[in-house]
């Protein structure tokens, strides 16, 4: 019996760039123009976009409170003052961007950077105008007022107001 053997030849191991599949650079490409896409339409819709402006939402909140205090027609003076206070405040949080509407009148008369937006007569007007508010809203008693002259002092001073924003 003749042995036979066979000789066993070592061969070098494949190299493991021939195992990954050659894509090439068309993903990266095409990844590229959709993100360089995105961005333009982003970028395209937010200028179509129209951006309120400080003056259109003072505006807005002007002819709201306008027409809120139209249609009072409070029974008490003490009623016409709480109604007239929680307008004039709603209307400065919205025009002026102050949260006068979430403070009681101690809080904002004592915040110093209060209305920062108005002007120094205005200013004066609306903490008077506020203090007269709160004097008849928290008198011990119905105060002897009629609510007519308060919801008209009301307009005056949302007129005031209004029209007392610095430029």
């Amino acid at each position: 019996m003749e042995d036979q053997t066979q000789a066993f030849e070592l061969m070098e191991p494949a190299s493991p760039e021939a195992l990954v599949p050659t894509l090439g650079l068309w993903p990266w490409f095409v990844s590229a123009a959709i993100v360089i896409t995105l961005l333009a339409l982003l970028l395209l819709f937010r200028k179509r976009k129209p951006a309120a402006t400080s003056l259109s939402i003072r505006q807005a909140a002007f002819a709201e409170a306008s027409a809120a205090i139209a249609k009072l027609s409070p029974a008490s003076p003490r009623e016409a003052a709480v109604l007239s206070s929680l307008i004039l405040r709603r209307y400065l949080s919205t025009a002026a961007g102050d949260p006068a509407l979430f403070e009681t009148h101690e809080e904002f008369i004592s915040r110093h950077d209060s209305l920062q937006a108005l002007t120094r007569e205005a200013r004066d007007a609306a903490e008077s105008g506020f203090t007269r508010l709160a004097s008849l809203k928290y008198a011990p008693e119905i105060p002897h007022a009629d609510p007519v002259e308060v919801v008209a002092g009301s307009k005056a001073l949302l007129e005031t107001l209004h029209h007392g924003f610095a430029a």
